[in-house]
């Protein structure tokens, strides 16, 4: 059974985490901190970036990383490319989830533009100092609700005709598992970083305080039996990220029942999550959107 204690030795690593200043990304990092990695918090609010970094031992920075905003993407990619030669572990891990209908600042649907295209901006801005690296990985944060009324809305990607928050949701993340499919296709000629995937199952985080009350309502009278705190929900995620055995294009998820819960293992995505004409369209289309083009 993988757990915390099975991360092997992160001294003279370096780990950049999305949205850790709080649930999965802050015990993401309290963990890889306390095997001996520098971390960086990447945040969209600082001064709690700051006071997190305050509750965890190690080397611990805060750069300050507002997904919803392209020029904040470059800005904070300029700025770790001044401050690091090499990056070991970049883990896309921040998350908005059922988000009434609004926009990122560059005009995407929230949570696609978050959680997605926010990510695969900043991955592809970032990728130079992870490709020097051996043993360097990508790790992108999904969820089992990529399988939830999920699929790539190509005819309408912002959601303007009509807005589900549960589908947008779903869309985004299966576009993080299709991006991290067709990411390691073309890393694999590379040899040196990974693309790994990974879910936390149903975990006690800001995301699903801050639900709609009819997904909350539920969660609340089912907890003791679905539920687990954000450090064993961030056991996928630091498997995906350490363990030696772990290769590019894999998925890793809790082994309960259901993938609610439990310690982590290998798991498998939705069938559509694995259609590579599907993913080489979402990428072609991520580029034009966002204006990154890839090292790769």
């Amino acid at each position: 059974m993988w757990s915390e204690q099975n991360i092997p030795d992160q001294t003279g690593r370096t780990a950049v985490v999305t949205g850790a200043n709080t649930g999965l990304g802050f015990a993401t990092a309290h963990a890889l901190a306390a095997h001996g990695a520098r971390v960086v918090l990447a945040v969209r609010n600082v001064e709690k970036g700051k006071q997190a970094a305050d509750r965890i031992p190690g080397d611990v920075t805060v750069q300050e990383l507002d997904l919803t905003s392209l020029d904040s993407v470059r800005a904070a990619a300029e700025s770790l490319h001044a401050g690091h030669d090499r990056i070991d572990l970049l883990i896309n891990n921040a998350g908005v989830m059922y988000t009434p209908k609004q926009q990122t600042r560059d005009g995407f649907e929230m949570q696609f533009g978050t959680n997605h295209l926010g990510h695969f901006a900043f991955t592809g801005l970032m990728l130079d100092l992870l490709l020097p690296v051996p043993g360097s990985r990508v790790v992108s944060v999904s969820s089992v609700g990529h399988r939830i009324r999920a699929t790539i809305h190509f005819d309408d990607l912002q959601w303007e005709r009509s807005y589900s928050r549960v589908g947008a949701y779903g869309q985004s993340k299966l576009a993080n598992l299709m991006f991290i499919y067709e990411l390691q296709r073309r890393l694999a000629t590379h040899g040196t970083t990974a693309a790994v995937a990974a879910h936390p199952g149903v975990s006690d985080t800001e995301l699903i305080r801050n639900s709609p009350a009819v997904v909350r309502a539920p969660l609340a009278r089912l907890a003791p039996l679905v539920v687990q705190d954000a450090s064993k929900g961030a056991l996928s995620t630091l498997r995906a990220a350490t363990d030696p055995a772990v290769l590019g294009g894999q998925y890793y998820g809790p082994g309960g029942v259901g993938e609610v819960r439990g310690a982590p293992r290998l798991v498998t995505s939705s069938p559509e999550s694995y259609d590579a004409t599907v993913q080489q369209r979402l990428w072609a289309v991520s580029e034009n959107l966002t204006g990154v083009r890839f090292p790769v």
